[in-house]
């Protein structure tokens, strides 16, 4: 236990002064009787006078516990810190109109993907984690913090046509690195997950590549899907999405550029993947997992537990107790 205001401690030597004040006999001008001799005095007391004895006592005891109160006695739960092994990890995940594409199973690029990062925010434990999306455009869902579960709930808020559609992977690297560009840890990594070809951004992705290995951050690229391409379904102004009687008509052939992919991995020291089933890419993101980790210290800081309200009471009832003796039982007549 410890004391948030100790200065208020020093009022305690006071308080045999003013129980000696408290307790000095009355004055002669008072309505109290002197007895010439103390033989004329009744051998014992009454249980009124040995209360009545008592009462300074309760003044001075409630008044220890106010300037303990005033003290702010407190207690820790728990304040340490402890080093674990951690990343600080940018997710970027391509969120444009070809991760629709069902060639990964019953359901499409973005919907598999998604689940994969959920499944790997839930493992890392220790790592701080961001989230950057994209398309045509790409901004932060979610600044690095290690709190995993807003990662989880923001991650779930993530939907295909929340930007202008394209593949702007120059852009998604630059704003990844610019959430990891004043972080201290000795490891910094970018997961990219992609599944097109830059085709819009100002920034072109080997010169984002560049800029992010220069200032140590490793990129880790994955592309999903079928390397040789894939049909997806595009919206049919009268049949509407994936309608069956002009599939060829409706059905667009989109393929990645794994060259470039692998292009990006090597100019900032990280690896290329390709992932074509939902298996595939599930040991990925494990596999990026083991690859590298760093000492980061965290500490941990817990709420103190305030326990003057526990004396506060106490002091209370004895001055409203003392009160009303006084008004009542040991009411003093003249």
């Amino acid at each position: 236990m410890s004391f948030a205001a100790p200065w208020w401690l020093l009022l305690l030597p006071l308080l045999p002064v003013i129980g000696w004040f408290l307790r000095r006999p009355g004055d002669s001008d008072s309505g109290a009787i002197t007895y010439p001799r103390v033989l004329a005095l009744p051998p014992t007391q009454t249980p009124r006078q040995r209360v009545a004895v008592g009462l300074p006592w309760m003044t001075i005891i409630a008044l220890a516990l106010l300037i303990l109160a005033m003290a702010r006695p407190q207690r820790l739960e728990a304040v340490g810190t402890r080093t674990s092994e951690g990343i600080d990890i940018v997710l970027a995940l391509d969120i444009s109109g070809s991760m629709r594409a069902t060639d990964l199973g019953s359901r499409n690029r973005f919907e598999v993907a998604r689940d994969v990062m959920r499944d790997f925010i839930a493992r890392s434990s220790g790592d701080r984690l961001a989230l950057v999306i994209f398309a045509g455009q790409a901004f932060t869902q979610c600044p690095l913090t290690t709190d995993h579960t807003m990662v989880s709930r923001l991650l779930e808020k993530v939907e295909m046509g929340m930007v202008d559609d394209g593949t702007a992977i120059g852009m998604a690297i630059a704003t990844a690195a610019a959430r990891l560009e004043q972080s201290e840890a000795e490891s910094r990594i970018i997961i990219l997950l992609t599944d097109g070809v830059n085709n819009t951004g100002a920034i072109d992705p080997t010169t984002a590549a560049k800029l992010a290995g220069a200032l140590g951050i490793r990129i880790y690229t994955v592309g999903v899907g079928n390397p040789g391409g894939s049909r997806i379904p595009a919206d049919d102004p009268m049949f509407g999405r994936g309608h069956a009687r002009e599939p060829e008509g409706r059905f667009h052939l989109m393929e990645f550029d794994e060259e470039e992919l692998r292009r990006i991995a090597a100019l900032s020291g990280g690896e290329y993947f390709s992932a074509a089933d939902p298996d595939a890419l599930e040991q990925i993101y494990e596999h990026i997992r083991t690859l590298e980790k760093s000492d980061v210290e965290m500490t941990e800081y817990r709420r103190y537990e305030e326990l003057a309200g526990a004396l506060i009471l106490p002091a209370i009832a004895l001055i409203a107790l003392q009160v009303l003796l006084s008004c009542t039982w040991l009411r003093k007549i003249p």
